[in-house]
């Protein structure tokens, strides 16, 4: 009876969260001038009481209404628009309502570790040709953006129209993603190696009195960038197994779900289990190792060497930085996520001790073998240090890397042919293999 009754207040919350959220969307669009789409209203309620007295302040009815000229879907099964067949299927304006859930729109004023542009962004250069395919993609998916680079030159520069998602955003909107973050995570990781705050990715991470007494203590940098930590009873995706208090990974330090998920947990035999809590755990080692230098070194990776054109950054939570406030949510603009990926290309080619951090983990990379759903990326078999490598389409042996996040946010490397693919998404109702992996194995025809 009580598990019951907790599922109906769990029903109830999230019901009136999503109509909370949804309010708030349809005030973004009518405020944005998007009137084709909302409107406002009065409830009826308030059209009974006269404007100004008691009751009508008393019922919110000083606090407009909009209601949205189409049916917004939600799915009580997952928080988000489910990855695998979603009913019903989302039409324009749920995907419109997923972007902003999902964007900056909603927390313009989020706690972050931020990175000012550089004085002297990165130009690229173009060289681009028509595409008509990704055009119709653009037209009738969640499909946002599209870059596609290929020794030095972008050959194909597209982004949705103005009559689908083009009215939401342009070059200067960030994008959020989570699973993208992780690899910029190892990025990160690769910089503190390479400037001595951390020995090498064989280290053992014995050094933070906070991971005392759980299973992440004196284990292997490696086996954390691998997800490979033995700790698939205790976590996986953003979930907590079994929580003794909390459900998810979502608002407090690493020190607080140390202290109250971890204490004295088991390592178990170590196998791939996709983590959003680990990913944060090892920037939080970063933060750790480097202390007062970590906003110095951000400032070294992207903003020196990378030369982004806008602020990027990673999230944070509420509370003291060294318990661990750091969240590997990243947000970037679709040239500046090209900057960064064409940084580690000129990483790897050029051999940089960052390569040689990037040839070192793609050599250690792991078969995932069998993994739990959500956390299912189709394309890639293995995983080397928070990057989807292993591609079923590509040859075994080619470096290829690249991160595949909710929605369908791709960033694909192929450091020997020097081709990048960015792409962003809103839901992947689109053929990533033909338009992402294809391309990368054989590159414009």
């Amino acid at each position: 009876m009580k598990k019951l009754l907790g599922i109906m207040v769990l029903g109830l919350l999230l019901s009136g969260n999503a109509y909370a959220n949804i309010n708030s969307f349809n005030k973004w669009l009518y405020d944005n001038g998007h009137y084709e789409l909302v409107e406002k209203v009065e409830s009826e309620k308030c059209k009974s009481f006269d404007k100004g007295d008691t009751n009508w302040y008393y019922n919110n009815c000083d606090r407009p209404l909009y209601k949205n000229k189409s049916e917004i879907y939600t799915y009580p099964s997952r928080y988000w628009i489910p990855e695998e067949n979603p009913k019903p299927k989302p039409n324009y304006i749920t995907l419109a309502y997923e972007f902003f859930r999902y964007s900056i729109f909603e927390k313009p004023k989020v706690m972050k570790y931020s990175i000012n542009p550089s004085k002297t962004s990165y130009k690229f250069q173009s060289n681009l040709i028509e595409e008509k395919y990704i055009d119709k993609q653009l037209n009738k998916s969640g499909l946002l953006s599209y870059l596609f680079f290929e020794n030095g030159e972008i050959k194909i520069d597209k982004i949705s129209p103005k009559n689908r998602f083009g009215k939401f955003i342009d070059d200067d909107t960030k994008f959020r993603s989570q699973s993208v973050g992780k690899t910029m995570v190892s990025y990160v990781v690769g910089h503190a190696i390479c400037e001595g705050y951390i020995e090498s990715v064989d280290s053992k991470v014995n050094d933070w009195p906070i991971l005392e007494n759980t299973l992440y203590y004196n284990q292997k940098l490696i086996n954390l960038l691998n997800f490979r930590a033995g700790d698939q009873k205790y976590t996986w995706d953003y979930f907590f197994v079994n929580p003794k208090i909390f459900k998810n990974n979502e608002g407090k330090t690493i020190e607080t779900y140390l202290n109250f998920e971890f204490q004295n947990s088991k390592k178990s035999k170590a196998k791939f289990n996709y983590s959003s809590f680990l990913a944060n755990l090892i920037l939080n080692y970063v933060v750790f190792k480097t202390d007062e230098n970590f906003e110095e070194l951000l400032e070294k990776i992207f903003k020196e060497k990378v030369k982004i054109e806008n602020e990027v950054f990673f999230s944070k939570v509420l509370g003291p930085k060294l318990q661990g406030n750091a969240d590997n949510i990243f947000y970037a603009t679709r040239y500046d996520y090209l900057r960064i990926a064409k940084a580690m290309l000129d990483d790897w080619q050029n051999d940089t001790c960052v390569g040689k951090y990037l040839k070192t983990i793609f050599e250690k990379k792991e078969k995932k073998g069998n993994q739990r759903k959500p956390a299912n990326f189709p394309y890639a078999r293995s995983y080397a240090g928070m990057f989807q490598t292993n591609y079923e389409f590509i040859p075994k042996k080619r470096p290829v890397m690249g991160m595949h996040g909710y929605g369908g946010q791709h960033i694909v490397i192929d450091f020997e042919n020097s081709r990048i693919i960015v792409a962003n998404s809103i839901h992947e109702n689109w053929d990533a293999k033909k338009i992402i992996y294809s391309k990368i194995r054989k590159g414009i025809n």
